[in-house]
């Protein structure tokens, strides 16, 4: 689940500053952030084998918790800020926060899962776009894009760097390179004993900006880049995001943590891109390997 942006002004000077009070790890921390991440990930895994048209995304989110229970564990999401529902399903033009409902998937549609798991008092956080069969050539490229995006932030997520510099990997590649809308408004987050921690993670940026990153510092990096406009509206629910031209928009994510050299990857795509190849209504996206 993503953070919204939150900027405070100096009044006095007209500068904007930002406050930020960040929490780095212990390794015994990290490996509870890693077990909560995974289970994200093997529900998604297990989500992956069962899509296909026909199936409403009510009774994924209802399976999504029973999976997550029978795991010793509570969804994050449910009654957060008051959301009512144990995930996140956002359907083709929904950014984020979508609600899940009785609308039967169809064929061509491409749904984002986000999904949040506390356990051990530590919370994982990430998501996943699925295409239910082919979604056409340009949504095809803006997921693929989409997730190359996220791992270039997050080669960018290591130490004595700064999170100006994760953004503006993303931002490069997916706007700069491919003339798409990255979203302003929604941004990832630090991630921990609360689900939403400093720093905020922007999808753009300038190289050299923000708090610098240290080891320990473990993050939610998740890039929403939309196909047309990067603008963005918010249903009268109060949480759904949708595009503002109403075409489709594409959300992946991954808890790290950073490290010197290299960023360690807590969450696993691989056991989600297995299902998800294995399962013939999926349109699979390209995996991606950090360099």
């Amino acid at each position: 689940m993503c953070d919204a942006t939150m900027t405070l002004w100096n009044t006095t000077a007209g500068n904007i500053i930002f406050y930020t009070m960040i929490y780095y790890k212990t390794e015994t921390e990290i490996t509870m952030i890693r077990e909560s991440a995974r289970l994200v990930s093997k529900t998604l895994a297990t989500l992956a084998a069962t899509l296909k048209p026909g199936i409403t995304t009510l009774s994924i989110d209802k399976m999504i918790g029973e999976f997550i229970r029978d795991h010793q564990a509570e969804p994050s999401f449910l009654n957060y800020k008051g959301y009512p529902f144990n995930s996140c399903i956002s359907i083709n033009d929904v950014v984020v926060h979508g609600f899940p409902n009785e609308e039967e998937l169809k064929e061509g549609d491409i749904l984002t899962i986000d999904i949040g798991v506390i356990k051990n008092g530590y919370h994982g956080d990430h998501a996943y776009t699925f295409a239910i069969g082919f979604p056409g050539e340009e949504v095809e490229q803006l997921i693929n894009v989409t997730k190359e995006s996220l791992y270039k932030g997050i080669e960018k997520a290591v130490s004595g760097n700064r999170v100006g510099d994760i953004a503006f990997a993303i931002q490069d590649h997916t706007e700069k390179k491919h003339g798409y809308g990255v979203v302003r408004e929604l941004v990832g987050h630090g991630v921990g004993r609360s689900l939403h921690e400093d720093p905020q993670v922007p999808n753009y940026g300038k190289r050299g900006t923000g708090p610098k990153l240290k080891e320990g510092l473990t993050l939610a990096i998740e890039p929403m880049i939309n196909l047309g406009t990067k603008e963005v509206y918010t249903e009268e629910d109060g949480w759904t995001v949708r595009t503002e031209d109403g075409k489709a928009s594409v959300h992946f994510e991954h808890n790290i943590c950073v490290r010197r050299g290299k960023a360690e990857i807590l969450s696993d795509y691989s056991i989600i891109e297995a299902a998800e190849k294995a399962n013939a209504n999926l349109h699979g996206s390209k995996p991606v390997v950090l360099a």
